[in-house]
């Protein structure tokens, strides 16, 4: 039974080699995810691929899908461990066939066995905030993921540039394949915590979940592909993409996402919007500061560098400040005012050519609003969740993180790819400008959240609701 969080903290007894090995995995995360926005133009320069720009981003996201269900569901038949080691090891293969790739099509093929180990990976560390840490300390579990962008951001996108400009972009991966299993192992000692539960309460295995989340994933990279088509092509897999991914999703979400249903279905759809019009966004704003700007990939990643930053800043403040002074709806009320100033600012500098100073700025300013969305969106997804089920409602939060994400990507691309890719006249504002469509509806969603439970201790049931 977990304990109660008075006079404990994430670095007391119990929890410390827990925080710092989910910090370090975070970490790696964060490091390959800067890296790799800072150096995708020249990657896919190198390799010849700049009509898969944007598959390059959506397709481990994609695969992703799939690993976070088949992660949820066992994880709550096997209690975590073995998930966390097999996820682990498929990230550590997909990593390397990335680092080795000589074509775009291995790239890719790399992307996608990383983005499946990295989607359970995801999994597992809500599964082990749930399972192990009091209720109470789930606010500052979240900001300490969000700090944990912090080391990466000052040094990734730098010194991913710097390597790219030295050696070659193989090197990158190469760097971040030991880091993440030097992070994996600070995290081996936890994983035995997690139990599985008494066979008389397992749940079955949810082979109709896990099939409709490979259609999912079928369906959204089909979307991301259908740039690189003939016209009637690009058509056909376009509509075929969307219905798919509309009837592929609703079984894996909770009941009611899609009309924001009041509760977690309404956090689940924010945080898939949120996810869309950022990340949908930042794949380009390097770009955009390399092809219209003449920055070198050191100096573009100075962008997604601010941007973590304020993320963790603001992460940390909303921890500190508290749900009683900060409601939910003001806290989403708030990030998503902040996102919108940042899109609006990157689709000014897009369409009337302003320094590029602005939009580092601009992204700062977005970078704060997520920082404020994420860790919120995160407690109450455990917060509307109870025990037996946190595996299903981690895994539909990062389905809908990585699935609102890869969408974004696909609208960004066919945009992008439709109007001339990096020597269109319109091309990056329009990406920019389709983003902020999405930010507007995760307005909408807010309204939506409801009664919002009170923090509970471990065992009991959701009592009580703030306002929200």
């Amino acid at each position: 039974m977990r304990t109660t969080a008075s006079r404990v903290g994430l670095l007391s007894g119990p929890y410390a080699l827990a925080t710092i090995g989910m910090i370090a995995i975070v970490g790696v995360a964060a490091f390959q995810n800067l890296a790799m926005t800072t150096i995708m133009p020249v990657i896919s320069h190198d390799l010849d691929g700049e009509t898969l720009y944007a598959l390059a981003f959506a397709a481990p996201l994609a695969a992703g899908v799939p690993g976070m269900v088949l992660a949820g569901n066992w994880s709550d038949r096997a209690g975590g461990r073995v998930v966390a080691w097999v996820s682990a090891a498929l990230f550590a293969v997909g990593t390397a066939v990335v680092m080795l790739a000589p074509t775009m099509e291995v790239f890719l093929a790399g992307r996608l066995i990383e983005g499946f180990g990295a989607g359970a990976i995801d999994v597992v560390l809500y599964v082990l905030v749930a399972r192990i840490f009091p209720a109470d300390l789930h606010g500052p579990v979240f900001a300490g993921f969000a700090a944990a962008w912090v080391v990466p951001a000052l040094i990734g996108p730098a010194l991913a540039g710097i390597v790219t400009d030295l050696w070659n972009w193989h090197w990158v991966f190469a760097g971040a394949l030991v880091i993440a299993v030097g992070a994996f192992t600070l995290l081996v000692p936890t994983l035995g915590r997690l139990h599985a539960p008494p066979v008389a309460v397992r749940p079955p295995w949810q082979r109709v979940r896990i099939g409709w989340s490979v259609a999912a994933a079928a369906s959204v990279l089909l979307l991301n592909v259908a740039p690189d088509l003939p016209p009637w092509g690009m058509v056909a897999a376009v509509l075929v993409g969307l219905v798919g991914t509309w009837f592929a999703l609703r079984p894996l979400l909770p009941a009611g996402t899609f009309r924001a249903a009041a509760g977690l279905p309404s956090v689940v759809l924010l945080r898939g919007l949120v996810a869309a019009s950022f990340f949908g966004s930042e794949a380009y704003v390097p770009f955009l500061l390399q092809a219209e700007h003449d920055l070198s990939a050191s100096a573009a990643g100075l962008a997604l560098t601010v941007a973590a930053l304020s993320w963790a800043a603001s992460s940390w403040a909303h921890g500190r400040l508290g749900e009683q002074r900060l409601t939910a709806r003001r806290t989403f009320g708030a990030g998503l005012a902040l996102v919108l100033v940042s899109l609006l600012t990157a689709l000014a500098v897009a369409t009337l050519d302003l320094s590029w100073w602005v939009l580092v700025a601009g992204w700062f300013v977005g970078g704060a609003g997520m920082g404020a969305i994420y860790p919120r969106a995160s407690m109450l997804t455990l917060r509307f969740s109870g025990e037996g089920d946190d595996g299903f409602a981690s895994s539909a939060l990062t389905i809908a993180d990585a699935a609102g994400t890869v969408v974004g990507l696909a609208v960004t691309g066919l945009l992008f790819t439709a109007t001339g890719g990096a020597d269109g006249a319109v091309s990056f504002p329009l990406v920019f400008a389709a983003m902020v469509c999405f930010a507007l509806l995760a307005v909408a969603a807010v309204r939506r959240l409801g009664p919002v439970p009170a923090p509970t201790t471990a065992g009991s049931s959701p009592r009580g609701a703030d306002a929200g």
